[in-house]
């Protein structure tokens, strides 16, 4: 079977456990790669040869705290500032780091379900900040709540766990439940089904931008790859392998330069590095072998 049949095989007889067979599903279509010589990039029809990087900031002790972080993302060149936020830690650490960064400097809020509908006027508060969006801030499986939210807001909502599949992302642009899409490979089954919501999105103007889960150098090939797609318009949280591992399991390990962009390796086929075999060896705590 071709790598955008695996998903559906998958599917016949096990319900969910979307990442696990998207673990299946994107080893495929890097060895489809490497079979046809091209990169991965090319092959699932990416267009760019560099990709604008963002930035997620956890809640941090006070809203200094979070102003100091976002203005060092800033001047590292991150071309998107994320601030976690939850009740008791929301307007006033984002109208910190809006007061020091100024109006131009692109952030977004994450909520991770953290608020319900009764919190809407509260959560209206930020629109003042002239922010890009705010992800997920109800209940992950509750699109009816997000769509009332998001009449009673003016800052976009983004939606992150809802979307566990394109019939999901086809869910929310009919209810408009939201108005622009983070994709996660990994959460929806792997890149068809990433690519998939990309073009449901792309044909009704909605913008995708590619999220992050502390993937190792070999999970964000992937991502890299997928954020190199056309309606990829806003940065992704793709950070370069230093900002979470001391050393990557790739070689070379994925960087990001002082313009805040991440090179594509469309020039390699595959997924355009390689696995460090005695790294990967060194972390080893535990094998099993499935036969």
């Amino acid at each position: 079977p071709r790598p955008e049949e695996i998903l559906a095989i998958l599917e016949l007889d096990i319900r969910g456990h979307r990442m696990a067979k998207a673990a299946i599903e994107m080893g495929l279509w890097g060895l489809a790669a490497t079979r046809a010589g091209t990169s991965l990039a090319r092959l699932i029809g990416g267009t760019r040869d560099a990709i604008p990087i963002g930035i997620s900031l956890g809640i941090q002790p006070d809203p200094k705290a979070l102003a100091r972080k976002a203005a060092a993302a800033l001047a590292e060149g991150y071309h998107k500032i994320k601030l976690k936020i939850k009740p008791g830690a929301d307007v006033a650490y984002v109208r910190a780091v809006r007061e020091s960064l100024g109006t131009t400097a692109p952030l977004m809020a994450d909520a991770n379900n953290a608020y319900t509908l009764a919190h809407a006027d509260h959560l209206a508060e930020l629109d003042a900040f002239g922010l890009l969006m705010i992800e997920q801030p109800l209940a992950w499986d509750d699109l009816v709540r997000h769509a009332e939210l998001q009449r009673r807001l003016k800052t976009p909502i983004c939606l992150d766990e809802s979307i566990t599949s394109v019939e999901r992302a086809a869910d929310m642009i009919a209810l408009a439940s939201g108005r622009i899409v983070n994709i996660k490979p990994g959460r929806v089954g792997g890149i068809a089904e990433s690519k998939a919501i990309h073009d449901l999105c792309a044909r009704h103007q909605v913008p995708v931008w590619c999220g992050g889960m502390l993937e190792s150098g070999v999970g964000r090939a992937y991502n890299v790859a997928l954020a190199s797609l056309p309606n990829f318009t806003i940065p992704g949280d793709i950070s370069p392998s230093a900002r979470y591992w001391s050393q990557d399991i790739v070689s070379p390990e994925w960087t990001m330069d002082r313009f805040g962009m991440m090179r594509v390796p469309v020039d390699k086929p595959g997924i355009g590095v390689e696995v460090d075999v005695a790294r990967v060896d060194a972390l080893t705590v535990r094998r099993a072998v499935i036969e």
